[in-house]
């Protein structure tokens, strides 16, 4: 399976993925979310990878993790991450990316790593972001609003290169519209007001998202105070 991009989309065994984690020891979980956990694994050919399984099964789990790999398989952006593919055995697909080293931007901005994040990375940091967003608006076929843009959805590899990640609430934007009405998803701290207020949506709700993310990296201020 390929997609237009012309990078290979992998059918991975259960077993396979079972063996890559240890049969999905806790000690390799990088995170947890609402639409499933994510661990770190490795394949027989020595490639680490990050591989996202769902816990509970419904119906709108299935439709976003299927809209995730739809989404995914379609774009190829340097600084959203890469699907490498899935493994078809369960009744909910598990979702295997590139496997990114340094976490996500969340933890390293507001934890004691910090300082080693100069203000020159921080400005590089955003910048790529805003790429990878503006490609999602204005390049991509339909248009993709992420829906949940936060800095715990920015991975960074080893050189501090942002990686867009999470695309489980992201919808197709409809070509000849600007705004159009979907049940109010995101984040509490990083959604728009008025996309909350109204259920209309557009891809100035993710520039809103990224303003209060660039605030985070300015200010290293979590966007809501405990």
């Amino acid at each position: 399976m390929k997609s237009e991009q012309g990078f290979t989309f992998t059918i991975f065994k259960e077993e396979e993925l079972k063996e890559a984690t240890n049969n999905y020891d806790a000690k390799n979980i990088l995170g947890e979310g609402g639409n499933g956990t994510v661990y770190k694994g490795t394949l027989k050919n020595n490639k680490d990878v990050a591989i996202k399984r769902c816990k509970t099964i419904d119906e709108r789990q299935k439709k976003e993790f299927g809209k995730e790999i739809l989404i995914l398989s379609e774009i190829s952006h340097k600084n959203i991450v890469k699907i490498l593919g899935c493994c078809l055995e369960v009744e909910i697909p598990i979702l295997v990316y590139q496997f990114i080293p340094k976490g996500n931007l969340f933890d390293l901005i507001h934890s004691c790593r910090a300082p080693c994040i100069s203000s020159s990375i921080r400005l590089r940091i955003a910048q790529e972001v805003a790429e990878a967003l503006a490609y999602l608006h204005s390049w991509a076929s339909p248009p993709i609003v992420h829906r949940d843009v936060k800095s715990s959805n920015i991975l960074l590899d080893e050189n501090f290169v942002a990686k867009i990640s999470d695309f489980g609430a992201s919808v197709l934007a409809p070509m000849d519209e600007d705004q159009f009405m979907t049940v109010v998803q995101g984040t509490r701290g990083y959604l728009d007001p008025e996309y909350m207020l109204t259920g209309l949506l557009t891809a100035k709700s993710d520039v809103y998202s990224f303003g209060v993310v660039l605030l985070e990296l300015i200010t290293r201020k979590k966007s809501i105070v405990p």
